[in-house]
């Protein structure tokens, strides 16, 4: 009987991911970007009104739909551990050590018992790529087919006007939730492929060392560390 296995990449709609971009197998390109958050319960009852009125006013200027979603993940605790060892392997005091020792214990029984998940929100600004009309059969098949170079030098362009429209589209979110405070971060390969991952395999743990594993203010401030 032969192997019905079917990989999990058959059941994603996501032909490839270059460039930050989502190419669907359906023809469509994507953008996911990962989106900060305020502390809006902390705000007063006018500012909190400014911001839903903000943000009223940003969905209502765009003239393209996005998609909205929260990522629950389980924190990776590995990293801080293993700073604490390497503090405990330094201190010369031995009670010190010992209390350094039960922090170790006490930290990894918690996480055990009551893992630590935190949320991480994104945007997702799509493009839809005008679909490829059937080709022509019989006689006028033949005059209407292009030559190769041409078909690969029309396909070429199309596909940059196609990237510069959907970067134009995530431009205008990025600046619209700046307008209310909010900072946005296009995800790049490694973190796109990261997301999928972990969505496809929610017991997992991601690492931590990936920038979607961070918020976009702290990943912002790792590039540009004058400014911090």
């Amino acid at each position: 009987m032969p192997n019905q296995t079917l990989s999990t990449q058959q059941f994603v709609d996501i032909k490839e991911v270059k460039g930050g971009v989502l190419y669907l197998k359906g023809g469509g390109i994507r953008r996911v970007l990962a989106v900060g958050g305020i502390n809006f319960d902390l705000k007063s009852q006018e500012e909190q009104e400014v911001i839903l009125h903000s943000f009223q006013n940003f969905l209502n200027t765009l003239d393209f739909s996005i998609q909205i979603f929260i990522h629950s993940r389980k924190v990776n605790v590995q990293s801080y551990l293993q700073k604490i060892e390497e503090r405990k392997a330094e201190e010369q005091n031995e009670l010190l050590k010992i209390q350094i020792g039960d922090y170790i214990e006490f930290v990894k029984t918690f996480v055990r018992d009551n893992p630590i998940v935190t949320k991480t929100f994104f945007i997702v600004v799509p493009y839809e790529t005008p679909k490829a009309s059937a080709p022509t059969k019989g006689l006028l098949g033949f005059f209407k087919k292009k030559p190769a170079s041409k078909a690969k030098t029309d396909e070429r362009m199309e596909h940059q006007k196609q990237t510069f429209q959907l970067g134009q589209r995530v431009d205008e979110v990025i600046q619209g939730l700046g307008g209310i405070g909010v900072h946005a971060q296009p995800l790049e390969d490694e973190e796109i492929t990261e997301l999928f991952y972990n969505l496809y395999n929610p017991a997992l743990i991601e690492k931590e060392d990936l920038a979607i594993a961070q918020s976009p203010e702290a990943e912002e401030q790792k590039k540009n560390p004058k400014e911090a």
